[in-house]
């Protein structure tokens, strides 16, 4: 079995812009690869192992830092990707959902070409609404793949619960990739048996940062996609910012940043929770990691959170 561990992060920021089918853009905004590769390798100094990517990140950029980050220590870490969303390398566009297995077989062989790597130890599929009849083969030849010595296991990237589970009925399924935070809890996705990581679990940094500049106009969180709860053009949602300062004191009870709360919530929540923020920096990664040394919040802690957003 994979050990996924508290906690990965993500590198979807990255990977540095790109854009979906129609040209929106879907990335962060600019980013520096000098300082990612510094980041990931400062995040396994802290005994981070998990990382996060995705080939459409960067449409292939992402995949590559990881594989650079880790070229010197890859069996030591866990480096978990996914398929599914073409895209175009060169123009750095999404082309539209691939969910057939001869894509899978393709994509695959990308993914490990650009980390540098035989295997991938986590590998999911990307479409979070593909039909289960075409889900049902790519799943047998997930199988297929972890008998070839090319992945270790797989899981289904799905706010769908019931797919989530249907991914995890294959042998080597062990895991789902949900939107889960503190401000949007799904507690419904981690009543099974498998693992789940959580995929914005700082609320696309709604709770991460203090202050909200201006955004660069390539950020996603300016354009407003149809999946984006908490930020509307560029700005924090009121809603969901409301909620961030009713439970503020809490999170930061105990010498916590408001980041090592947010993520003290998930293992509180539950064991079968791995909250994997997105980094770019090794400032992030430094506070970031600094969570696992503060554990889970009290029993009383996680109730006074429950009772203010929930109750």
């Amino acid at each position: 079995m994979t050990d996924l561990g508290k906690m990965g992060f993500g590198t979807w920021a990255m990977g540095g812009p790109f854009s979906d089918p129609d040209g929106a853009p879907v990335g962060w905004g600019p980013a520096d690869d000098g300082q990612s590769v510094k980041a990931l390798q400062r995040a396994f100094e802290l005994g981070v192992t998990l990382f996060d990517t995705a080939d459409v990140y960067g449409c292939g950029h992402a995949e590559s830092l990881v594989g650079q980050a880790f070229a010197s220590v890859r069996d030591e870490v866990v480096i978990a990707t996914k398929w599914g969303c073409g895209f175009d390398a060169a123009t750095r566009r999404m082309t539209g959902n691939e969910g057939s297995v001869e894509y899978l077989r393709r994509a695959v062989e990308g993914s490990l070409r650009r980390l540098g790597t035989d295997r991938i130890d986590l590998y999911q599929l990307h479409i979070g609404d593909l039909g289960f009849e075409e889900a049902g083969l790519l799943r047998d030849e997930c199988e297929a793949l972890v008998a070839a010595g090319k992945i270790r296991s797989y899981g289904w990237s799905t706010d769908d619960v019931e797919r989530a589970r249907f991914f995890c009925e294959g042998e080597h399924g062990i895991a789902a990739q949900a939107d889960i935070n503190l401000l949007f809890d799904h507690p419904e996705m981690y009543a099974g048996d498998y693992a789940v990581l959580c995929r914005r679990p700082l609320a696309m940094g709604l709770l991460a940062r203090e202050t909200f500049a201006e955004l660069p106009a390539d950020d996603v969180r300016v354009t407003n996609p149809s999946w984006l709860r908490f930020f509307v053009d560029g700005k924090p949602s009121p809603e969901y910012f409301r909620a961030r300062e009713a439970v503020r004191d809490v999170l930061t009870s105990g010498g916590r940043t408001l980041v090592q709360g947010a993520l003290a919530w998930f293992w509180a929540r539950s064991p079968r929770l791995v909250p994997i923020p997105g980094v770019r920096t090794v400032e992030q990664v430094e506070e970031n990691a600094g969570a696992l040394a503060f554990g889970p919040l009290s029993a009383d802690e996680l109730a006074q959170v429950e009772s203010v957003l929930r109750g």
